[in-house]
C-alpha cells in the first residue's frame, strides 16, 4: 500500500487543528461575549455556514478567492510567489474551513455551560476578562473544548469535497486519504482501497475513543 495519502492526511489535519483549535476558541469566546442577540445571531451563522453548506459549495467558494485571477490568489502569487491552487496548502485551507464550525460550536456550547455567576463574582474581586477567560471559562469548559479539538481533527482528516475542488487530487501532493479511496475505486483496485478505508476508519474509531477518555479524565481531575 502507498502511504503517501495517509501521511498528507495526518499532516494536513495535524496542521490544520493547530490552526482551528485557537481560531475556534477565539470566535466563541467573541460570539459568547456579545451582548447584541442580532449581530450574535449573524456572526454565529456566519462562522456555521461551512458545516450546513455542501463541502463542494464551500470548494468553491474558496477557489473563488484563491484561484490564480482571483484577488487573494493573484495577491499570494505576486508578494509571496505562492500559487495556493492545487497545492498542499490548499488541502490544509479546505481542512480550516470545513473543520472550524465543529471546533467552535463545542467551544461555544461548552463556554455557554459555564454558571455566568462565577464569571461575575471574577469580576467583582478585579479580575481581568483574559484572567476570567483562562481561569474560569477555559478550565471549566475544558471537556467540550477537547471534543470539539479531536472532532475537528477527524474532520479535516476525512474532508474530500472542498480539496478535491480547490487542491485537486495530484499523486503525492495533495493526494489525502478521501482523495485516494475515491482514485482506487474508480481506477477498479479495490484492494487498495479497503486499505485505505480500513486506516482512515481505525483513526476514526480510535479518534471518538480519545474523547470519551479526555472527558472521563478531565471531569476526575475537576472533581
Amino acid at each position: 500500500m502507498d502511504w503517501t495519502p495517509v501521511m498528507i492526511s495526518l499532516k494536513t489535519a495535524g496542521v490544520s487543528i493547530a490552526i482551528t483549535f485557537f481560531l475556534g476558541i477565539l470566535a466563541a469566546w467573541m460570539v459568547v461575549s456579545m451582548n447584541n442577540d442580532w449581530w450574535k445571531g449573524v456572526v454565529d451563522a456566519l462562522f456555521t455556514l461551512p458545516l450546513v453548506l455542501p463541502p463542494t459549495v464551500a470548494g468553491f467558494f474558496l477557489l473563488y478567492l484563491f484561484g490564480v485571477k482571483r484577488p487573494l490568489g493573484r495577491f499570494f502569487i505576486e508578494y509571496f510567489g505562492v500559487k495556493i491552487v492545487f497545492s498542499w496548502g490548499a488541502t490544509v485551507i479546505a481542512a480550516v474551513v470545513m473543520s472550524f464550525p465543529l471546533m467552535y460550536r463545542s467551544a461555544r456550547g461548552a463556554f455557554e455551560q459555564v454558571d455566568p455567576d462565577l464569571c461575575a463574582a471574577a469580576r467583582t474581586l478585579g479580575m481581568s476578562e483574559w484572567a476570567i477567560f483562562r481561569r474560569i471559562l477555559f478550565a471549566n469548559a475544558l471537556p467540550g473544548i477537547i471534543s470539539g479539538g479531536v472532532l475537528s481533527f477527524a474532520r479535516g482528516l476525512g474532508e474530500f469535497g472542498a480539496t478535491a475542488m480547490l487542491a485537486g487530487n495530484i499523486a503525492g501532493k495533495t493526494r489525502t486519504l478521501p482523495m485516494a479511496v475515491y482514485s482506487e475505486v474508480a481506477a477498479g483496485n479495490m484492494k487498495q482501497a479497503y486499505s485505505y478505508v480500513l486506516v482512515i476508519t481505525a483513526i476514526a474509531f480510535f479518534s471518538v475513543i480519545l474523547i470519551n477518555r479526555a472527558k472521563t479524565v478531565t471531569e476526575k481531575k475537576r472533581r
